[in-house]
């Protein structure tokens, strides 16, 4: 799962990962992605931190106190400052600065 507000990245983070081994399903609306992580399959979510409404980092405190989310495994993505050391206090298992490389995110999803 791909959720980030900014429709340009989430478009092109999924056009790249749809050449990959990865199912890909995403979220603009971050109001919208708990519920969508409850009722699907997800593995993996690539998140962005600085979105509009309910924060990546308020998303990702809720996953790491929701009983049936918490083994989740996040990326979260962000150019803002400070941002790594917000998304791994928050619960991420792994941080990308955007812009990122495309095959460095590929690298660190296969990794997770």
């Amino acid at each position: 799962m791909i959720c980030d507000d900014d429709i340009a990245i989430l478009e092109m983070v999924e056009i790249i990962l749809e050449d990959t081994s990865f199912v890909v399903s995403t979220e603009a609306d971050s109001r919208k992605l708990v519920q969508r992580l409850h009722e699907e399959n997800t593995e993996l979510l690539l998140l962005d931190l600085w979105m509009p409404v309910i924060s990546g980092e308020d998303i990702l405190k809720t996953i790491r106190t929701d009983p049936k989310l918490n083994n989740l495994k996040v990326i979260v993505m962000s150019a803002g400052r400070d941002a790594q050391t917000v998304a791994i206090g928050a619960g991420a298992n792994k941080f990308i600065a955007k812009p990122f490389d495309i095959e460095d995110l590929i690298d660190q999803l296969e990794r997770l």
